[in-house]
């Protein structure tokens, strides 16, 4: 049997709508208790062990705690993987990717940073109402394929919001 499934891990029932706090205690609860400086001392096989464990409490708390990845994990769950790269069969989506790259890079050619924020802003809005969706598709199994573009659209913005912030540290130096 492989890693347990994350959700198990952090005693969560599977679901995109979680209680983020509570994720955060069990977290720092399971994290207290796997952290490899309490294995100092134990053999090196023991030691090893340590280590998987807390990489692999890092990495379901990091895939269960963004939105994007959760939803993505979910879909992988049911056996619906949706590679991070996935062309998107989505036009009116794809003319939307336009429109924010477009706008992105007038505001780099500017140095807009009052523009930045405020395109920041609405990216963390469109997210949302994402995020919204994706909880709502989510509840009916018939609509997978929704889901599915759904998460395609969630890494888009995630990537683009990435890009936000690089802007924004060029823009301050």
């Amino acid at each position: 049997m492989g890693t347990p499934c994350h959700f198990a891990l952090f005693e969560l029932k599977p679901d995109f709508d979680l209680d983020l706090e509570r994720l955060a205690d069990r977290y720092r609860e399971l994290a207290r208790q796997t952290h490899p400086d309490r294995f100092a001392d134990a053999s090196e096989s023991e030691q090893r062990q340590a280590l998987e464990r807390s990489a692999n409490l890092n990495e379901a708390y990091q895939t269960l705690r963004i939105p994007s990845r959760r939803a993505r994990y979910l879909l992988a769950l049911e056996g619906h993987d949706v590679p991070l790269e996935a062309t998107v069969q989505d036009p009116d989506f794809l003319m939307q990717q336009m429109h924010w790259r477009e706008e992105l890079e007038e505001l780099h050619e500017q140095a807009d940073l009052d523009g930045v924020a405020a395109f920041k802003s609405r990216l963390k809005q469109a997210q949302q109402k994402l995020n919204d969706d994706f909880a709502q598709v989510w509840q009916l199994p018939a609509r997978r394929a929704d889901a599915e573009r759904l998460v395609r659209r969630m890494q888009f913005l995630d990537k683009l919001t990435q890009e936000v912030r690089q802007l924004e540290e060029r823009l301050d130096d």
